[in-house]
């Protein structure tokens, strides 16, 4: 598999590095005043200064909940993406889609959450009891 690249806007480099980095555990690489790369788990994703952002907030349909149309994410195991969901509850995590099972009892059934970062970039994260579920229909 090939590890993807996404970039980001951010209005607070170190903001995204205690978020990124230590909230989120993912390993800080190369860096510059202007920007931040991060190892999402095997993806290196970019945290780009940007004092004056603006958000989209564009949301879709899906399993009766306004999905956030600009969002990445991860796919993850079923024990992580738990661990994780806990996690982000204790720490009194907004979010924008509560963790919950979409898609119950169907092709493709999966766990998924949805929050912001401090910068208002929505990420998801969500899990499957197979791996041969990511592409059912």
């Amino acid at each position: 598999m090939q590890p993807f690249h996404l970039a980001f806007p951010v209005t607070d480099l170190q903001k995204a590095r205690a978020f990124y980095g230590d909230l989120l555990g993912c390993p800080e690489g190369r860096s510059s005043s202007e920007w931040v790369d991060f190892n999402f788990h095997g993806h290196q994703i970019v945290a780009h200064l940007c004092p004056t952002m603006n958000t989209d907030t564009a949301k879709s349909e899906v399993d009766g909940h306004g999905v956030p149309v600009r969002h990445f994410g991860l796919v993850m195991n079923l024990p992580e993406w738990e661990t994780l969901a806990a996690k982000l509850k204790a720490m009194g995590t907004k979010f924008i889609i509560e963790p919950y099972i979409r898609f119950k009892g169907e092709p493709g059934e999966q766990a998924t959450m949805f929050f912001l970062d401090p910068f208002g970039n929505a990420i998801e994260f969500k899990a499957f009891k197979s791996m041969n579920s990511l592409f059912a229909k």
